[in-house]
């Protein structure tokens, strides 16, 4: 793997999702997220879509297929039936050049893992921070994640078909998650 090479960044927000959907019981479900419209639960059932898509995508068929979230009596179960597929997906080389179809265009395989970064970071900080959580995080996802939002998703226009708020302003020396989440609208 080169260092252009996302899939190594992929799994690591793929094990802090996992890691923080295990440490997530019960009483914890009806929580608020940072999201507006997730509760834990609704959350939780995205981040189940958020799997299927990237392996459908990374296959070369259409991630749109699944609802934006996923319904499941063992959600930590279906989660690790959905990261096994995507494991052995992510496993051929061929995913990195492979054409792939994604909410947000259609992209290389590379393009398309990198964005997967991202949606699953971020949605780590929402559930992180609906459970206090947030010292479970791994900064260096948040670190790579930054810049590829910062190009990828303009300071300006926000809203409507832009489904992110308005950058919120935070000291130069927040967190590498603060200023990930600022950057997505989010209030850190």
């Amino acid at each position: 793997m080169t260092t252009a090479d996302p899939r190594p960044m992929l799994i690591r927000a793929l094990d802090q999702t996992e890691d923080l959907m295990s440490a997530t019981g019960p009483d914890d479900l009806a929580l608020q997220t940072p999201c507006a419209d997730y509760d834990v639960q609704t959350l939780l059932g995205h981040l189940l879509t958020v799997a299927g898509r990237i392996d459908l995508a990374l296959s070369g068929a259409d991630p749109l297929v699944l609802p934006q979230v996923t319904t499941a009596d063992d959600v930590l179960g279906t989660w690790k039936e959905r990261r096994a597929k995507l494991d052995a997906t992510l496993a051929d080389d061929a995913v990195l050049a492979r054409t792939c179809k994604v909410p947000w265009g259609t992209v290389p395989g590379a393009a398309a893992a990198a964005g997967y970064v991202g949606e699953l970071t971020m949605h780590a900080w929402d559930l992180a921070k609906a459970l206090g959580r947030q010292e479970q995080l791994d900064d260096e996802l948040a670190v790579y994640v930054l810049p590829l939002m910062q190009r990828a998703l303009p300071e300006h226009p926000r809203g409507g078909p832009i489904p992110f708020g308005p950058v919120v302003p935070v000291a130069d020396d927040a967190s590498p998650y603060d200023r990930l989440a600022a950057w997505e609208g989010r209030q850190p």
